[in-house]
């Protein structure tokens, strides 16, 4: 079963016609203009897009001429022009159906990339290499890398503990959990499966990583000159989480990697 199936269910607050979501984007918008050093005019790259809230949030905040929005799910794709309007900006957009992992063979050079929304669970450690080689092979020389994340270790498995059952989301007329089924140990990943209550209908199966913040600090200081933790106190805008800002690829040990695979 696929993701697109498990998030028909397990939504995030990004639809264009909700309020809520339209909240977000604005608080979004209002971190990426608190960063100075970001390039303007230039090319935005959304990966694991969804809708394209983000990287629309990255086009109005520095005037970019062009977004590229990709993500495995087509549905959700279909809603940047959406945000674009929201944003009342006029960039070139492209939309990629693909596979993250495979960013360098997917889109061109650009001069800003942005992973949001607390998306690296989805990747095990390799793909994660992979992903930070990929981002690495194409942005500008001067391009930045800006990850929202979490500290999972710790905020899950110290401060709350790993649970055998969760709710994971209600809607109206349901409510879905996950199970724990299993562990790979050579891959770091949990397994779980979804379930839609009343019924018990089996929605997905999906595998996902626990990551700390430091692991992926390390990974990226591999593939860029520079890298910072940018904290929830430090930048202050409620509703956006920890960000990992990453700029000046390191190309050639991009290539190195992306040619070993």
């Amino acid at each position: 079963m696929s993701l697109e199936e498990l998030y028909r269910y397990l939504r995030w607050r990004m639809d264009p016609e909700d309020e809520r979501a339209v909240e977000r984007f604005r608080r979004i918008v209002k971190f990426f203009e608190s960063l100075p050093d970001l390039p303007g005019g230039g090319r935005v790259l959304d990966i694991c897009a969804g809708t394209g809230i983000a990287g629309a949030a990255v086009a109005k905040a520095t005037g970019a001429k062009l977004l590229t929005v990709l993500d495995a799910r087509r549905e959700d794709l279909e809603k940047v022009s959406a945000w674009v309007d929201i944003a009342e900006i006029g960039p070139d957009v492209r939309k990629v159906i693909g596979d993250a992992r495979n960013v360098a063979e997917l889109v061109g050079k650009h001069d800003i990339a942005v992973l949001w929304g607390l998306t690296m669970p989805h990747f095990d450690p390799f793909d994660a290499v992979k992903l930070f080689a990929g981002v690495a092979s194409i942005l500008s020389d001067n391009g930045v890398f800006l990850i929202e994340e979490t500290d999972r270790v710790y905020g899950i498995l110290y401060r709350i503990g790993y649970k055998d059952m969760l709710i994971e989301a209600k809607g109206g007329d349901y409510t879905l959990i996950s199970l724990h089924e299993g562990y790979n140990i050579m891959r770091g990943m949990f397994r779980r499966t979804y379930y839609k209550l009343p019924g018990f209908d089996k929605v997905a199966e999906q595998e996902f990583r626990l990551w700390d913040i430091a692991s992926q600090l390390a990974i990226g200081s591999v593939f860029f000159r520079e890298w910072r933790l940018i904290g929830r106190e430090e930048h202050g805008v409620v509703g956006v989480s920890d960000v990992l800002y990453f700029r000046g690829p390191r190309k050639d040990v991009a290539k190195a990697v992306l040619g070993d695979k």
